[in-house]
């Protein structure tokens, strides 16, 4: 069975209109600062969204720019973003950010070599960052997108960085850039990790549903 992914995609864009936003793609509405848009990607990483937008607004209300963060100690830092998940660690990335931008003139780079370089940044924020801040065609694969994909059975793979490499060749370059928004909501709120809302989906009679257990329908 293979799937319309365009026809799914265009269906779920509807369908999470709805739903909650994902914080990175909120913040990048609210503002296209790419300073902003990258610590909050950073700060989000395993992480629940909740707690991500109140951490991003505390962060931002001390520091709203790159001159005003690398005034801030590790400990300041640590204190303004916790309890989001290892808050130590990204303190520490983000106290090293200033240093590491200025070989880019203290500007957030827009491309992955360089994003890749900064500290705490992986190829899912990195394409995140490019695509919410620069408008920049990237697909940014997290375990959602990962799963769905794998689920749909539009890909065959075991890691999210598999799933990316398969995506650039198969997914239609006109859906990179909005696929993992999409994909993180419906992922949060019908197609779970754990008990799966098939029974709510409107996808249902047509998804694969590969590898997934629903949940039980209430009776």
């Amino acid at each position: 069975m293979t799937v319309d992914i365009a026809g799914f995609i265009e269906i779920l864009k509807k369908e999470v209109a709805d739903y909650e936003v994902p914080v990175v793609d909120l913040i990048a509405v609210q503002t296209q600062d790419p300073y902003k848009i990258l610590v909050a990607t950073i700060l989000s990483a395993r992480t629940k969204d909740g707690t991500t937008a109140k951490a991003s607004a505390r962060l931002f209300d001390r520091a709203p720019d790159l001159g005003a963060l690398s005034r801030l100690s590790r400990e300041e830092i640590s204190a303004l973003i916790y309890p989001v998940g290892f808050y130590a660690a990204k303190a520490g990335y983000l106290e090293q950010l200033p240093g590491a931008l200025e070989p880019f003139g203290g500007r957030v780079p827009d491309h992955m070599d360089g994003l890749l370089t900064l500290p705490g940044v992986g190829r899912k924020t990195a394409n995140l960052v490019m695509s919410q801040a620069f408008n920049k065609d990237a697909i940014c694969v997290d375990t959602h997108v990962h799963r769905i994909m794998n689920i749909w059975g539009y890909v065959k793979t075991r890691s999210p960085l598999q799933t990316e490499m398969a995506l650039r060749k198969k997914l239609p370059r006109h859906l990179w850039r909005s696929v993992n928004s999409i994909l993180v909501a419906f992922g949060q709120g019908t197609c779970r990790p754990v008990g799966a809302r098939c029974d709510l989906c409107v996808l249902e009679p047509d998804c694969p549903k590969k590898g997934v257990t629903p949940r039980r329908p209430k009776s």
